[in-house]
């Protein structure tokens, strides 16, 4: 798992070369920077999924380790009623 200094470093690179690509557009339309950009645009939300993943298991813990504590919660629930 990356830290959420190197996603933030990389956010910040994707978001420099959208502000680049857009200036482009802007000075005409360019089929080729067009099609980089939605490409980049989908890579930015990864990113910003993946800090958000990042975060909730420094703040909550590791995903499965969550979902393992629920299931074995759940089952003693089951077998105390």
């Amino acid at each position: 798992m990356r830290t959420l200094e190197q996603i933030r470093e990389q956010i910040d690179r994707a978001s420099d070369r959208r502000a680049e690509l857009w200036h482009r557009l802007s000075e005409g339309r360019d089929p080729a920077v067009a099609d980089e950009l939605h490409e980049l645009e989908h890579e930015i939300e990864r990113l910003w999924n993946e800090q958000r993943v990042v975060r909730a298991a420094i703040r909550f813990g590791e995903r499965e380790k969550i979902l393992k504590r629920a299931r074995t919660e759940e089952r003693i629930e089951r077998s105390a009623a």
